[in-house]
């Protein structure tokens, strides 16, 4: 089951169905495929579709090194390009129940990282793209058109964040495999 969609449409009472993927893909296509970290090259990409409707398109940019298995280690950037509206608020409380699939934390953390990540988040709208960068032992940053709009200087809540999509305890374990399909070595599945 697609567990990260049903609940982000379920919590956001913003979703819009009559959105335009064709639109939105055209205008990714037409902007510079330029690394977003020094030395990164795109690994992956893939799709989030729930019930044949698109929520968003996942790129993921790594570092040489860069190891699946231990995606926390190295520095890297997701970038997600959303086919629907989500409010910040809906997103925050989404993350942090995925991020309870790949570790454990206490309840205390819990609050002071959705409180965090709702912050640093802007509510998103069909077409916007949010770049998420993992910088091991710092934290998180989010960019959106070029600009840091907010950030969560914790490591660890940074590793869980990103394992949403990149553990391998992740509900969505193809779109995984699309976004760290030209990580792994030759002959590994």
């Amino acid at each position: 089951m697609k567990k990260i969609a049903i609940s982000a449409l379920l919590v956001s009472a913003t979703v819009l169905f009559h959105s335009n993927p064709a639109a939105a893909q055209v205008a990714e296509a037409g902007q510079a495929a330029a690394a977003p970290l020094s030395g990164a090259r795109l690994a992956g990409q893939g799709v989030l579709r729930f019930l044949g409707f698109e929520i968003y398109r996942a790129r993921l940019w790594v570092q040489p090194g860069f190891e699946a298995d231990n995606y926390g280690a190295r520095p890297l950037a997701l970038e997600l390009t959303y086919h629907r509206d989500f409010s910040a608020e809906a997103i925050a409380r989404r993350s942090l129940e995925e991020m309870r699939r790949v570790g454990s934390f206490t309840p205390q953390q819990a609050t002071r990282w959705q409180q965090a990540l709702q912050a640093a988040l802007p509510d998103v709208k069909s077409g916007d793209r949010l770049l998420g960068i993992h910088q091991p032992g710092s934290g998180a940053v989010f960019k959106m058109g070029g600009r840091v709009v907010g950030e969560v200087p914790d490591a660890e809540f940074s590793r869980l964040f990103f394992g949403i999509w990149l553990s391998p305890q992740t509900s969505e374990p193809a779109l995984r495999q699309q976004l760290i399909a030209s990580t792994r070595p030759a002959g590994q599945p």
